[in-house]
């Protein structure tokens, strides 16, 4: 990890059994333990969006061009991303089609025809999907020509009620950060320019990788009026009068695997916390060979099945490399068992953590793993945010900026006048973007680190995936 970081997430993926390479560049197939894992987190985020009142639909993959163009800064946005199908078979067709970036336009071509009066809003929708943008520079999970996430589109009466729903959802996304997948995260606004492509303005969770590098985890957008506007999705108030709609959408992929993977792993590989993980418990018989050892460990699993996710290796590899595998996909615990544990009525529990032993009497063991499990989860995320804190640091000015980045990468706060001008210097510099402008500011000094103006907002910077 130290050596060589971007090498040793590459070997994770693939050894891990996470993704295979397709034919296609930038291209992931994601193979049955790394789909297994999103489909926890995808279930665990899944419940929260329907908890709040969100119903699931599917859009079409296929954008015309004509809809694309009809919210002018957001195919702008979006023009360099984009994938075009010029070809139905052997005949070109009369109108270029998008593969859908995002489904923005979508949306707001169907509200149209079904929002007519207040009555009809909120519109609460989200959908499970594929999207594709063509990156230049590809990494499995963090940026790929396909991913998969599910993006929210809502409608709302008011402009309040629109922010409510932003600011609902982006807590929505930390809770399954921290909670599910153990990742803290900063909570706050992006600047004018790092904001969604046609948005009023853009709320983001922000996280410290390993390496110093922030990774965005999700993201919520107010977008105001500019596209119900685009589109004509009008309604009529209580008094009668046609209104605009105010939307928002957000968005959560498959990167947040690469986050977790960048903020808990370690030289042996995977460390997955326990409530995202899809095998919590990975029973390794010892000396199976020998009689009642195999259908001990069978009846354990069936046993702990109620508690936990449970699975068994009773293959022919030798334990050694049953434990090398089993470390290096992640499972949180290794229970161990053979001839002389069932002797004595105990097994032998392994965290993956910090690679403890314990003993646990057979008696204890439900309770113990319960505890343990818990424990794990609760590590991993307090060992995660020490990890953040002791890589944020303080910018009075750009030379304490680059100092910071060579010397300590990781967050740098720092005072900000509002000028897109200092942005883009800090970034042409530095390689630097601002992360967020976070809810809760401090006032680290009296004037922009940058131009020495005066300022009143501090901004996480940092080099970012």
């Amino acid at each position: 990890m130290e050596e060589d970081f971007a090498q040793w997430y590459t070997d994770v993926v693939t050894k891990a059994d996470l993704i295979d390479y397709s034919s296609v560049r930038g291209s992931m197939i994601i193979r049955p333990y790394g789909y297994a894992l999103w489909d926890n987190i995808k279930n665990e985020l899944d419940a929260r969006i329907k908890e709040t009142g969100h119903e699931n639909v599917y859009m079409p993959l296929f954008i015309p061009e004509s809809l694309l163009q009809k919210e002018k800064d957001h195919v702008e946005g979006f023009a360099p991303e984009v994938a075009w199908v010029t070809h139905g078979g052997s005949e070109e067709l009369a109108e270029r089609l998008v593969v859908r970036p995002t489904s923005e336009v979508l949306f707001c071509e169907h509200y149209k025809n079904i929002i007519h009066s207040y009555r009809d809003l909120p519109k609460l929708y989200n959908q499970w999907a594929n999207v594709v943008r063509w990156e230049k520079t590809t990494r499995p999970f963090l940026r790929t020509l396909e991913f998969l996430w599910q993006e929210g589109h809502t409608c709302h009466a008011t402009d309040e009620e629109a922010l409510e729903e932003t600011v609902k959802m982006l807590n929505v996304y930390a809770d399954v950060c921290e909670n599910i997948l153990a990742i803290p995260v900063v909570k706050g606004q992006k600047t004018e320019k790092e904001k969604f492509a046609g948005a009023k303005f853009t709320y983001t969770i922000e996280s410290l990788m390993h390496d110093g590098k922030a990774l965005q985890t999700g993201t919520s957008h107010h977008l105001g009026d500019g596209f119900a506007k685009a589109f004509g999705i009008q309604f009529s108030d209580k008094e009668g009068k046609l209104q605009h709609v105010q939307q928002t959408s957000w968005g959560f992929t498959t990167r947040v695997i690469g986050a977790m993977i960048m903020v808990h792993g370690d030289d042996r590989g995977l460390v997955i916390p326990p409530k995202a993980a899809p095998i919590q418990v990975m029973i390794v018989p010892i000396a199976q060979h020998k009689d009642g050892v195999l259908d001990f460990a069978y009846d354990l699993k069936k046993n702990l099945a109620k508690i936990a996710r449970v699975n068994i290796d009773a293959s022919d590899k030798m334990p050694g490399w049953k434990f090398n595998e089993y470390e290096m996909k992640g499972v949180p615990l290794r229970l161990e068992v053979g001839p002389k544990d069932i002797e004595k009525e105990q097994v032998v529990l392994v965290r993956r953590d910090t690679l403890e032993k314990v003993v646990v009497p057979l008696a204890e063991l439900g309770e113990r793993i319960t505890l343990l499990l818990v424990e794990i989860q609760s590590n991993l995320y307090n060992r995660a945010k020490a990890h953040r804190e002791e890589n944020t640091s303080i910018a009075k000015d750009i030379d304490e900026l680059k100092a910071s980045l060579e010397q300590k990468p990781g967050f740098v706060k720092a005072m900000w006048c509002g000028d897109r001008a200092c942005e883009d210097k800090i970034k042409e510099e530095t390689g630097a973007t601002s992360r967020c402008m976070p809810f809760e500011q401090e006032k680290v000094s009296e004037t922009c680190f940058c131009c020495g103006k005066g300022a009143e907002k501090m901004v996480y910077w940092a080099k970012a995936y």
